[in-house]
């Protein structure tokens, strides 16, 4: 109850958000939960081989963090799986994506554990390496999606609109661009604080100085911060580990949504099979999707990013059809694995899984504490 309390505003606004886009796709005619004609085509044992290929990518996705924190502490990957799993749970669960807060508050040394001599990972430090995987987790994906709208053949002629959805499909295609220009502004922010911090900072008073001095130095302050995450960059070898890593998850993402799109029975007009190219769109699309926060879980986005998408590249009546049962179980196994996982995590890690609990029942709070706590 204190955790429907706590969240109670946010969970409300998530859940009007969710009942608009649903209300929207089935005005459309799309499907969250498809009808039993839609799974007519599917290989079921497809569904737990991409069950594994989650297994596979989260593992991935977790440890990666090791080389964002190396220059404070050397986490061992089993921590790091263990913390990451129940992070990813709290993003599923919490909405507005507060659950992000959890990672970094689990791997944190809280006060009682700090020795003398030895370099703590403090509140502040692990939140900077967890904005800096997400702005090249951003800058990565966008720069994939970018490749694919640009190179990928479509269906002829494209459809105006999304099939179901009053959005224009133009106007899809320019928010997968307008990604990579967002992505690429932060990066280049993020670098500027990071390689020539005093100037940055000069230049942030200088111009927000006009409107706010306040906001002018809360705003450098904070890029500041956020700029530590990228430490990674001054060791070539942590660099190329994480890059290698980050491959490796993405790539793992694009071929099972691949290989799961084939099973469910998702084919062009001539009856061939997806592509990897076609993938690596919905990937991307999926990710402009669920980049701005809403519902726990992207309930709805989700869907909607998968179904624009999927416009640009199958005919209509597999989209509604072979691709509803697709999406459907996309979605149903990331988020039980998601959640199994979690839950496994926080039964098996003592300490850190009370730690995780806490985290998840008190997200909102720890936002608004003070930065090492």
């Amino acid at each position: 109850m204190a955790f429907l309390r706590r969240h109670r505003g946010k969970l409300i606004a998530s859940l009007l958000i969710t009942g608009g886009i649903w209300y929207t796709l089935r005005k459309g005619g799309l499907k969250i939960v498809p009808e039993g004609g839609d799974f007519q085509h599917v290989r079921w044992w497809t569904v737990p081989v991409y069950v594994v290929a989650l297994f596979v990518y989260s593992w991935f996705r977790s440890v990666r963090w090791r080389f964002l924190l190396r220059s404070i502490a050397d986490v061992p990957k089993k921590r790091l799986f263990i913390v990451s799993c129940v992070g990813f749970a709290a993003i599923v669960i919490l909405p507005f994506r507060i659950g992000e807060v959890v990672r970094p508050y689990m791997i944190r040394t809280p006060e009682s554990d700090r020795r003398p001599g030895e370099k703590p990972v403090t509140m502040t430090a692990a939140t900077s390496s967890v904005v800096a995987e997400r702005v090249i987790d951003g800058l990565y994906l966008s720069i994939v999606l970018a490749l694919a709208l640009f190179l990928v053949p479509t269906v002829h002629p494209l459809p105006e609109t999304v099939v179901g959805l009053p959005v224009s499909v133009a106007s899809v295609r320019m928010a997968g661009y307008g990604m990579l220009a967002l992505f690429l502004a932060a990066s280049v922010t993020i670098a500027v604080f990071y390689f020539a911090r005093a100037w940055a900072h000069k230049m942030t008073l200088k111009v927000f100085g006009k409107v706010s001095t306040r906001l002018a130095e809360r705003l450098a302050t904070l890029c500041e911060k956020f700029a530590d995450g990228l430490h990674v960059l001054g060791r070539g070898r942590d660099a190329l580990g994480f890059l290698a890593e980050t491959s490796a998850y993405w790539l793992v993402n694009a071929v099972s949504m691949c290989f799961l799109a084939w099973g469910c029975g998702v084919v062009h007009a001539d009856g061939t099979g997806p592509t990897f190219g076609e993938a690596c769109a919905l990937m991307g699309m999926l990710g402009c999707a669920i980049f701005i926060p809403g519902p726990p879980g992207a309930l709805g986005a989700f869907q909607a990013g998968i179904y624009a998408a999927m416009t640009m590249y199958y005919p209509t009546a597999v989209v509604v059809g072979p691709g509803a049962a697709f999406i459907f179980l996309m979605y149903t196994s990331q988020v039980v694995f998601t959640l199994a996982a979690g839950a496994i995590a926080l039964g098996v890690s003592g300490r850190v899984g009370a730690r995780g609990l806490r985290a998840i029942e008190r997200a909102d709070a720890i936002v608004g504490e003070p930065a090492d706590a």
